[in-house]
């Protein structure tokens, strides 16, 4: 696999985090993909007055990762100000079950950022639709 460990993903997300584009509900969020290789990708989520071109940090990463032509994840990590950290949303949970299905996902409060609850992307979103059921 790889010699990053989690607290490694937790921190470049951290980081990724302070780069965040959020002037309208300030709620920051940074994201670190992990591939099979060891590369990490981060992202930042960016907002628009018009929120639903709003794009958060964990799709951020991933389309910068997959333009780059990665597409091997083992990992995602998400840190955000928020207790127990903040879980993928749907959007970001259907793109992961698409693209990263056996990515682990670490959410981390980014006051506490050794406090690291863990998931798959399965328990997120279980059932989910996928291109295999388009056949």
């Amino acid at each position: 696999m790889t010699k990053i460990n989690i607290e490694q993903l937790i921190q470049a997300a951290a980081q990724a985090r302070q780069l965040a584009v959020a002037p309208y509900s300030n709620f920051l969020v940074g994201a670190a993909l992990l591939t099979r290789t060891g590369e990490i990708i981060t992202g930042a989520n960016v907002e628009s007055a018009s929120y639903g071109l709003t794009c958060c940090a964990e799709r951020v990463a991933l389309f910068k990762a997959l333009t780059d032509g990665k597409n091997d994840f083992v990992a995602v990590a998400v840190v955000a100000k928020a207790p127990d950290g903040a879980t993928p949303c749907g959007a970001c949970r259907q793109l992961l079950a698409e693209y990263a299905p056996n990515a682990g996902v670490f959410v981390a409060d980014s006051r506490a950022l050794k406090k690291i609850h863990r998931y798959t992307v399965a328990k997120l979103l279980p059932r989910a639709f996928t291109g295999d059921a388009l056949g």
